[in-house]
């Protein structure tokens, strides 16, 4: 399954087993937050700061 800017953060850490330690990677240490489970990627990658393109091309090697 491809991730999307739309792919919520909690799907995220369904669909790529990696995708933890890359989402942290970036910065983003708040994986286990209640919020963060109904964020999408591009939520995400707004609120951290993150450029979204080069997160989804390392999320969807």
């Amino acid at each position: 399954m491809q991730i999307s800017k739309d792919t919520l953060i909690s799907e995220i850490l369904k669909i790529n087993p990696k995708s933890a330690e890359i989402l942290m990677g970036y910065g983003m240490g708040c994986l286990g937050c209640p919020a963060s489970q109904m964020e999408s990627l591009e939520q995400a990658a707004m609120v951290h700061g993150i450029d979204l393109d080069t997160l989804l091309k390392e999320l969807n090697q």
